[in-house]
């Protein structure tokens, strides 16, 4: 019997189109008994970027477990549907960066494979459909106990595609970040951790100014929502330890007008 009865599942299929519920199908066809974690299926569309983080956020507090995701623009062109090993578990999705940021998460790559074995595809292969005939079928395979080298031929890790890191720097007494995650609730999550802060001699309660492309926004640096009026900005440290903008009871994202992959500067406000 396989280590791994548990897989998590990741793609931008959204929720409306019965494609999450076919991969669930096919994969339970293969391993019945295997435990099914869905992370999101509401991955902006083509978002690479933030599927990564999204992936990379999520999988350190999961079981060890196959972590299967999928947001695959080029999907059916050249790009390598591959499964890579890791202490945290096996990751499995095309080779396009979406993997590399929780592959690091979990310590790096320990080997990496090429998915070329037909035999535990799901046939015929659609070629605009991989997560329902290459990665959740390799996935069924391996819960049941199939070896890691079946899938393919092993690969070189330094050859897998990796994501480029976010922007993140300290430049002329301002904090520059690239916003990694735009939430469900419009929270602004930022390539910076908390001890960034350190720079700033910052302490709770004091003010610092956003600057976005359309211009500057005043906020309060805070532990909880609450320390703000209803309606105004608070800049945090999240659950993991990144710095967030957010507003109390509000969409920082529409006040701001900003989203992912973009770069704020943060300042002590005058």
């Amino acid at each position: 019997m396989s280590e791994y009865q548990i897989i998590s599942f990741l793609t931008d299929y959204g929720l409306s189109d019965g494609f999450v519920a076919t991969c669930h199908g096919v994969l339970l066809g293969i391993s019945p008994g295997v435990r099914l974690i869905d992370i999101s299926h509401v991955v902006p569309p083509q978002d690479i970027r933030t599927g990564a983080r999204l992936l990379a956020r999520v999988t350190p507090y999961l079981p060890k477990a196959i972590h299967v995701a999928v947001v695959d623009p080029g999907v059916g062109g050249q790009r390598r549907p591959v499964a890579v090993d890791t202490a945290r578990g096996l990751f499995i999705g095309p080779d396009n960066g979406l993997l590399s940021w929780a592959v690091e998460a979990a310590g790096g790559a320990l080997a990496a494979y090429e998915l070329t074995n037909g035999k535990l595809f799901r046939e015929p292969v659609s070629r605009t459909f991989h997560g329902r005939d290459i990665f959740m079928p390799v996935a069924g395979h391996l819960a049941r106990g199939t070896a890691l080298a079946e899938v393919g031929p092993e690969i070189s890790t330094g050859s897998l595609v990796a994501l480029p890191a976010p922007v993140e720097r300290l430049e002329g007494g301002e904090l520059h970040s690239e916003v990694i995650l735009a939430d469900h609730f419009g929270n602004l999550h930022l390539a910076s951790a908390v001890d960034r802060l350190d720079s700033f001699s910052l302490s709770v309660g004091d003010p610092v100014v956003c600057v976005t492309p359309a211009g500057e926004h005043r906020a309060t640096y805070v532990e909880v929502f609450e320390e703000v009026p209803l309606g105004e900005l608070a800049f945090y440290g999240d659950a993991v330890g990144q710095l967030t903008i957010a507003v109390n009871s509000g969409n920082a994202a529409e006040r701001l007008g900003v989203t992912t992959g973009e770069v704020l500067r943060i300042r002590i406000a005058p």
